[in-house]
């Protein structure tokens, strides 16, 4: 399911790009952690009643919201999600049958694309979407707020798990 990834501090001197793309590249490593070492019933587990949150839930999420922003804002792609709304509810959190082995894979295939697509283009490239216009730079530093947010949600999960703590 979760791979051991290695953490890869953001360079402390580069450029913009690899700043921003450190920061984003931690982050996701931050996620995989939080996930590692458990099985796909502690993946599923939702520990912060009354709140629907699991970290497959999470992850699933994650490669949602990678998705969405870079291939579908940035690129311009129509395709659906890949776990479509149910009941006008986010299915990335429905979780009960979930395949975590699909979720990690369909996770890490879009933080690849995404890399490919922010390399590919100028930070300054700007994108319309539901009226208004972003800057690839501004959807970068979203993906970083996004994912340190549910990352704050994915320590707390992990605390309830199995008192694992730990940035």
């Amino acid at each position: 399911m979760t791979e051991p990834k290695e953490r890869i501090e953001p360079p402390h001197t580069a450029d913009e790009r690899a700043t921003l793309a450190g920061f984003l590249d931690w982050q996701r490593a931050t996620l995989a952690l939080k996930c590692e070492g458990l099985d796909a019933g502690q993946l599923r587990r939702k520990e912060l009643a009354p709140s629907g949150l699991s970290l497959l839930g999470l992850v699933r999420h994650m490669a949602e919201v990678e998705r969405s922003w870079f291939r579908h804002v940035v690129c311009g792609e129509e395709n659906g999600g890949y776990w479509p709304r149910v009941n006008g509810e986010m299915a990335d959190f429905l979780v009960d049958d979930a395949d975590p082995d699909e979720a990690f894979a369909v996770w890490r295939a879009e933080c690849e694309n995404s890399r490919a697509i922010v390399a590919a283009h100028d930070l300054d490239e700007r994108a319309e979407w539901k009226g208004d216009t972003y800057a690839l730079r501004w959807i970068v530093t979203h993906m970083i707020e996004e994912y340190a947010r549910h990352n704050g949600h994915a320590d707390l999960l992990r605390e309830r798990i199995d008192g694992v703590t730990g940035e």
